[in-house]
């Protein structure tokens, strides 16, 4: 985990810049089991590429991905990452999608873009999402790191769709994690090189906002009930300020056989209530 003084360095970094990278931070030996991982998901779907030219017609994007073994179930949980994620957002914050992005040789780049253009909200505005990219092969300007426009996140416009600005390659060696604002300006570079380049997309987003994926009814319960009781609540199995996601005034974890918290904005108001007065009849 990262202390007072490194939390406060990183959060004014990607305030700042719009992204952070924590270099090396994950060890070779999980970067293969990952990537192990990521290959027998791909031939249980029969290793089909994209659909669409954004999402690229040489790339392989695996959706969904925590039904596909436990080996992803702690990606969202990495301790430093979800740390500063929450510190970005909040405590509260929500898996909003996890899928691989592998970049097969020959994928042209991405057109330009931000991760909210189709919400028509006024910018520069607090952060909304974070993605979490995890570099399992080496970034290289070769073979497709994401190029990005540093401080973007604070313009007061959206991009142009498409449009050719200056970026930077976000270079950073197999193992690292960038942290980047939803509303930062990138796009995925080409992949010139003759290998694929390895990627795990994880993205949360405000826990009041709608996912990208419905994790909810995406993931059968019964794999849900196996998760660890945090990811369970970044799938959305909470109650978002006490209010927001009840099922009928109670904590839907409950639906996984966990012990509900009684969390909601009703229940407090009343309790504060009740303290209020039992306060008030001993000072009397």
């Amino acid at each position: 985990m990262l202390n007072d003084e490194q939390l406060r360095e990183r959060l004014e970094s990607f305030q700042e810049q719009g992204f952070v990278v924590f270099e090396r931070l994950i060890p070779q030996e999980r970067i293969q089991s990952l990537i192990a991982a990521m290959l027998a998901a791909e031939e249980s779907r029969g290793y089909s590429y994209a659909k669409t030219s954004f999402e690229g017609f040489k790339t392989v994007r695996i959706n969904n991905l925590l039904t596909y073994g436990e080996a992803f179930w702690d990606v969202p949980l990495q301790p430093e990452v979800l740390q500063l994620a929450e510190a970005v957002l909040d405590k509260e914050l929500l898996l909003s999608s996890l899928c691989t992005l592998t970049l097969g040789p020959g994928q042209p780049a991405q057109p330009l873009h931000d991760d909210m253009q189709q919400l028509r909200l006024p910018r520069p505005r607090p952060p909304l999402a974070v993605n979490a990219v995890w570099a399992l092969s080496d970034f290289t300007e070769q073979n497709g790191a994401t190029r990005i426009v540093p401080g973007s996140h604070r313009y007061d416009h959206p991009p142009p769709y498409g449009g050719e600005v200056e970026t930077v390659a976000a270079t950073m060696p197999a193992g690292s994690v960038m942290l980047f604002d939803s509303a930062l300006w990138h796009y995925g570079g080409a992949n010139e090189s003759a290998e694929r380049r390895y990627a795990i997309s994880c993205y949360y987003c405000a826990g009041w906002m709608r996912q990208q994926e419905n994790l909810q009814l995406g993931i059968p319960q019964d794999v849900a009930r196996r998760f660890p009781r945090r990811l369970q609540e970044l799938c959305g199995y909470g109650i978002y300020k006490g209010q927001y996601g009840h099922i009928d005034n109670q904590d839907p974890i409950a639906m996984l056989g966990r012990e509900p918290l009684r969390t909601t904005v009703w229940e407090a108001s009343d309790r504060a209530k009740a303290a209020r007065s039992a306060g008030k009849g001993q000072g009397a």
